[in-house]
C-alpha cells in the first residue's frame, strides 16, 4: 500500500492565520508549496487572508495566477521570459546591476524588487551604491521607459541559528542599507526580508511592510524551544506494518547488514522507506505504533525496519510524524531542516489525502 501523507486543512488555515497574525505576509510557496501542494496551499492561504505569494519558479508563478487572480505574485529568481511577466503581471527581483543593464528595456513596465546579498550572498546588489546607481539611472529616463520600482528585499540566511553572531551581522547590514537608501531619498512600497525564523526572533523589524514567511505557515517552529501550540502541525505521516519476523542475535538485516540486534529480536516491516521521501538521518529515531515508540533500526528505499515486542501486530500502522511526533522535533535532534523534510517527501509514491472541514477524505 505504501506510506500515507494526511493533511488536515482546516488545522492548515488556522496554523496559517496564527503565523500571520493579521500582518502583510508574503507566502513563501517554491517547491510545490514546501510539497503540501501548490493549488491547496494558495488556495487554503486565501481563506487564511493571505493574497501575497512568492516562489523560485515561473511555471509556480503562472499556476498561482490561475488560483489566486488578484495576488501580489513575487518570483525570486531572475526571469528572462518577460512576456510571461507582463501576462501574468508579477514582480520580479533585480539581482544586479548587470541584469538591469542587460535588460533595461524589457524591464520597462515590470514590477520589480531589488535585492541586497547580504551576508548570505546567495544572489543581489552588493552595496547601496550599486542600488542607487540603478535608481539613478532609472529617474533620468522617460517615464514610459521606467521599470514599477515596487520593493526592495533580502533573505536572512542566518536567522535559523541560535547560537551564530552572523544572523546580527546580516540584519545590521541590511538595516544600514536601508538607511542609506533612505538618506539618498530611495523609498520603496514594499520591505520584506524577514523569514520565520528572523519573526520569531525581533517580530516585525521597523520599517518593514511585509513578512516573507515559509516553514511557520506549514507548521513547523523555526526553533524547538518556541511552543508547540502557536505552531501547530497539520501533516500526519504513517505506513502499514506488512511483515513481522524474530531474528537471531547474529542475523543480520537491511542494506549491507546494517542492522545487527545483537540479541534475539522481534522486528516489522513497514511498507515505505527513503524512496518515498523519508530523510535517512530519520532512521536513528523512534516511531510511534498504538500510541507507543519503537526504535527504526533499518531505513531502505521502499521499506523500514523497526524493533518491536509483542504487542505489535502486521496491519498495525506506523507514524513518522504526527501531533505527537513533530517533524521540528526531529528537526532539533539533527535529522534535517524542516523545508528538507517536507521538500523531500515523493508524492508519486505516497498516497496523499486531504481532510476537509466536513472530515471527507478525498
Amino acid at each position: 500500500m505504501g506510506g500515507i501523507l494526511t493533511i488536515d486543512r482546516k488545522q492548515f488555515i488556522e496554523t496559517a492565520k496564527k503565523s500571520a497574525g493579521g500582518r502583510n505576509v508574503i507566502a513563501v510557496v517554491k517547491n510545490n508549496a514546501y510539497n503540501y501542494g501548490l493549488e491547496f496551499a494558495v488556495k487554503a492561504f486565501g481563506e487564511a487572508g493571505i493574497h501575497s505569494f512568492a516562489t523560485t519558479s515561473l511555471d509556480e508563478a503562472k499556476r498561482i495566477r490561475m488560483y489566486a487572480p488578484d495576488a501580489l505574485i513575487f518570483i525570486m529568481n531572475p526571469v528572462r521570459n518577460f512576456e510571461a511577466v507582463y501576462e501574468y503581471d508579477l514582480h520580479v527581483t533585480l539581482p544586479s546591476p548587470e541584469y538591469y543593464y542587460e535588460h533595461q528595456e524589457a524591464l520597462s513596465g515590470v514590477n520589480v524588487h531589488l535585492e541586497f546579498a547580504g551576508l548570505f550572498n546567495r544572489s543581489g546588489f552588493e552595496d547601496a551604491s550599486a542600488m542607487i546607481e540603478v535608481l539613478e539611472h532609472q529617474k533620468s529616463l522617460d517615464a514610459g521607459k521606467r521599470m514599477n520600482i515596487k520593493g526592495i528585499w533580502t533573505h536572512f540566511g542566518y536567522a535559523d541559528e541560535l547560537d551564530m553572531d552572523e544572523y546580527g551581522i546580516e540584519r545590521g547590514m541590511w538595516q544600514e542599507l536601508l538607511n542609506m537608501l533612505n538618506e539618498a531619498g530611495h523609498t520603496f512600497e514594499i520591505i520584506h526580508a524577514q523569514n520565520s525564523a528572523s519573526f520569531a526572533r525581533d517580530g516585525l523589524l521597523d520599517g518593514h511592510t511585509h513578512l516573507r514567511l515559509g516553514i511557520s505557515l506549514y507548521g513547523s517552529r523555526p526553533y524547538s524551544i518556541l511552543p508547540e501550540a502557536d505552531y501547530m502541525q497539520s501533516l500526519e505521516l504513517k505506513a502499514e506494518i506488512v511483515q513481522i519476523r524474530n531474528i537471531k542475535a547474529d542475523q543480520r538485516c537491511g542494506y549491507g547488514g546494517s542492522y545487527e540486534p545483537g540479541h534475539d529480536s522481534r522486528i516489522a516491516v513497514v511498507d515505505i522507506g527513503y524512496g518515498d521521501g523519508v530523510l535517512r538521518k530519520r532512521a536513528a529515531f523512534d516511531c510511534l505504533i498504538n500510541s507507543r515508540r519503537y526504535p527504526i533500526k533499518s531505513l531502505m528505499m521502499s521499506h523500514m525496519i523497526v524493533e518491536i515486542d509483542d504487542d505489535v501486530s502486521i496491519g498495525d500502522e506506523v507514524i513518522l510524524y504526527n501531533d505527537e511526533m513533530r517533524i521540528d522535533e526531529f528537526t532539533a535532534k539533527g535529522v534535517g531542516a524542516n523545508s528538507e523534510q517536507l521538500g523531500a517527501l515523493n508524492y508519486q509514491s505516497l498516497k496523499k489525502v486531504i481532510l476537509n472541514d466536513s472530515g471527507i477524505h478525498q
